[in-house]
C-alpha cells in the first residue's frame, strides 16, 4: 500500500484535517515535492518507512495520529535534503513546548523573545562555509603569524588584529552548535585548523584553541545559560579554568560566586570566561561538588601575572571575581561532593548531533595537543630553513642540509612529528565514533576508554617534543638566542609540556587501575 493510500477518508473521499495544523502540513509536503525538492516517491517510502516505525512501537492503527507520523516524516525528509537544519527544527519544537508551558490556560500561544535572548536559530555569519575552506585559511595565515612571533611575545598577547582576523575568518565557531551562530563542523576539522595556526604560531594557536574549543563546553550548559553566552550573534570567546579557583554558595535562584583564577588564556580578547568553582553547603561550608561557572567580560577584572620563560604571548593571566550572584543556568556541575566526575549534563538533551554526547576532558585536552604539535611542526618548517642555510665550519663547506648527519637528524624529526600529527586525528576520529555510539546505539563510553584516549594525547606530545628538542639540540648555539624563532619554538613548547593534564604517568597508572577493576586514584 503506497502512503498516499494510507490517508483517511470521508465518506465523500476528501482528506480529513481535524486540526489548521494538519492541513498546513499536508500542504507543505505536496509543495516542496511540486518544487523539485524530493519526489513524491522519496516522499512516500519516507512516510511509509515512520509509519512501520510507529507499528512496531506498538501504537494503534486507527488514524488519530496520522499526521503527527507525516510531520516527523516531512521532517526527516526535510533535514536529510538539507532543506532545514535539524537544530534549527528541534529548537522551534521546543520554543513552541515551552512557550505553551507558559500560556494560561484559554489564551492563545505566542512565541516569545526573552531578555537579551533571541528566540530564533542565530545563522552563522557564512552559512556555506565547509572545512576544507577553513584549513585554506589557516594554512594561509602561517607566514602571517610567523611574523608576529615576536611581537605576540613582547606584548604578552595576541593582537588586536590577530583576533579579528581569527574571527573574519570563523576559526572562534568551528564546534560551536549550528542553532547558536557556529559552524558544528567535526573535532578533526578543529583540531587540523588549530594545527596550521599553531604552526604559524603556538601563542596565537594556544588562545585561539583555548577559547574557540570551549565552545563545545558550553554546549553542555543549560539552554538559557547557552542562550545567553551566545547572544544574538553568536560572539563567544571563553577562555576556562579547570582548577577550582572560585567558591559558590547556593541561594535562591543562582550561587553567590567569588574567586581567582589563574592561566587564564586569551582573558583579555574574551567575550566570557568559566571558571571552576568548589560549591560549598551555605551552612557548613563543607564541599558539595565541583562546578563549572560562567562569567561575563564585564564581570572579571584581569591581574597581570603572567612571566614566563615561553608561551609568554597567550596572557595567560588571573581573573578575580569579586562576590557577585550567578543564576544557577549559568552553572554546569562537574563532579559531586565526593569527587566522581559528572557525565550527564543538561546540554545533552539540546543538540541532536552525537559529537555533543562525549566525553568532555579528551576533547578539551586535544586544544593543548594540537598546538604541542603545530608547533613542532612550524620548528620543523625553521630547523630546514636553518639546514638549508647554514654551512658546515670546515672544508668543504657545504650546507648541512646536504649531509647525512643532518639528513637523518631531520627525517627522524619529521617522523615523529607526522606520527604525532596522525595519532592526533586518528584519535579525533574515535572521539567522534565513541560519541556516535552513545548518542545512536546507548553504548556508554567508560573510564577507561576516557583515559587510554588521554594517553594518547599525552603520548602524542611526548612525540613532538623529542623532535622538537632533537632539532634544538643539533641546529646551534645560535638557536639558543632569545630572539632565534627556533628558540621560541623550543621555549613553547617547554612550557606547553608542564601542563597538568599531559603528565603521562598519572595517566597511565589510573588507566591501569581501571582496566584491573579498580578505581583510578584521581580525575586524571
Amino acid at each position: 500500500m503506497s502512503a498516499s493510500e494510507t490517508i483517511p477518508l470521508h465518506d465523500e473521499g476528501g482528506r480529513v484535517f481535524a486540526e489548521p495544523w494538519q492541513a498546513q502540513a499536508f500542504a507543505l509536503a505536496v509543495r516542496l515535492s511540486a518544487q523539485g525538492h524530493f519526489t513524491w516517491k522519496e516522499w512516500a517510502d519516507t512516510l511509509a518507512a515512520e509509519l512501520q516505525s510507529a507499528a512496531d512501537r506498538g501504537e494503534p492503527d486507527d488514524g488519530s495520529r496520522y499526521y503527527h507520523h507525516w510531520l516527523a516524516a516531512l521532517e526527516r525528509l526535510v533535514s536529510s535534503k538539507g532543506l532545514a537544519d535539524p537544530a534549527a527544527l528541534l529548537e522551534r519544537k521546543e520554543a513552541w513546548a515551552d512557550a505553551y508551558r507558559h500560556t494560561p490556560h484559554g489564551k492563545p500561544v505566542e512565541l516569545k523573545r526573552r531578555s537579551g535572548q533571541s528566540a530564533e536559530p542565530i545563522a552563522p555569519p557564512e552559512p556555506d562555509l565547509t572545512p576544507a575552506e577553513l584549513l585554506r585559511r589557516a594554512e594561509a595565515m602561517c607566514p602571517m603569524l610567523r611574523e608576529r612571533q615576536a611581537a605576540c611575545e613582547e606584548a604578552g598577547r595576541i593582537s588586536d588584529e590577530t583576533n579579528a582576523e581569527f574571527i573574519r575568518a570563523g576559526f572562534y565557531r568551528i564546534l560551536q552548535p549550528r542553532r547558536f551562530g557556529g559552524y558544528e563542523f567535526d573535532l578533526p576539522c578543529f583540531l587540523k585548523v588549530m594545527l596550521a595556526v599553531s604552526r604559524g604560531c603556538p601563542e596565537s594557536g594556544w588562545v585561539l584553541a583555548l577559547t574557540a574549543g570551549h565552545a563545545y563546553l558550553m554546549s553542555l550548559f543549560p539552554e538559557a545559560g547557552q542562550r545567553e553566552a551566545f547572544g544574538a550573534s553568536g560572539e563567544f570567546r571563553a577562555p576556562a579554568v579547570a582548577l577550582p579557583g572560585g567558591t559558590a554558595v547556593a541561594v535562591e535562584g543562582g550561587y553567590r560566586v567569588k574567586g581567582a583564577w589563574d592561566y587564564a588564556s586569551g582573558c583579555d580578547l574574551a567575550t566570557h570566561f568559566i571558571g571552576a568553582t568548589m560549591a560549598l553547603d551555605p551552612q557548613l561550608k563543607a564541599p558539595q561538588g565541583l562546578m563549572y561557572v560562567l562569567f561575563d567580560r564585564d564581570q572579571y577584572s584581569i591581574v597581570d601575572n603572567w612571566r614566563v620563560m615561553g608561551m609568554q604571548g597567550t596572557g595567560s593571566r588571573r581573573v578575580v571575581i569579586d562576590e557577585i550572584f550567578v543564576p544557577a543556568d549559568r552553572v554546569l556541575p562537574t563532579a559531586d561532593a565526593f569527587g566522581q566526575p559528572i557525565h550527564q549534563h543538561p546540554g545533552h538533551a539540546q543538540h541532536r548531533n552525537p559529537m555533543y554526547q562525549g566525553r568532555v576532558v579528551p576533547l578539551l585536552v586535544s586544544e593543548t595537543v594540537a598546538v604541542a604539535v603545530g608547533g613542532a611542526r612550524g620548528a620543523l618548517d625553521v630547523y630546514e630553513e636553518i639546514l638549508r642555510r647554514k654551512k658546515r665550519p670546515y672544508p668543504p663547506s657545504d650546507p648541512l642540509a646536504d649531509q647525512p648527519e643532518f639528513q637523518r637528524h631531520f627525517g627522524q624529526a619529521q617522523s615523529l612529528i607526522d606520527t604525532a600529527e596522525a595519532a592526533l586525528l586518528q584519535l579525533a576520529a574515535n572521539y567522534m565514533e565513541q560519541a556516535r555510539r552513545q548518542a545512536e546505539d546507548g553504548i556508554a563510553i567508560t573510564d577507561e576508554e576516557e583515559r587510554r584516549l588521554l594517553m594518547i594525547e599525552q603520548q602524542c606530545v611526548r612525540l613532538a617534543w623529542e623532535a622538537m628538542e632533537l632539532m634544538f639540540r643539533t641546529a646551534g648555539s645560535s638557536s639558543a638566542a632569545s630572539s632565534a624563532p627556533l628558540g621560541r619554538y623550543f621555549r613553547n613548547l617547554a612550557v606547553i609540556r608542564t601542563h597538568i593534564t599531559l603528565q603521562i604517568d598519572r595517566t597511565a597508572v589510573n588507566a591501569a587501575r581501571l582496566h584491573f577493576g579498580m578505581p583510578a586514584a584521581s580525575p586524571l
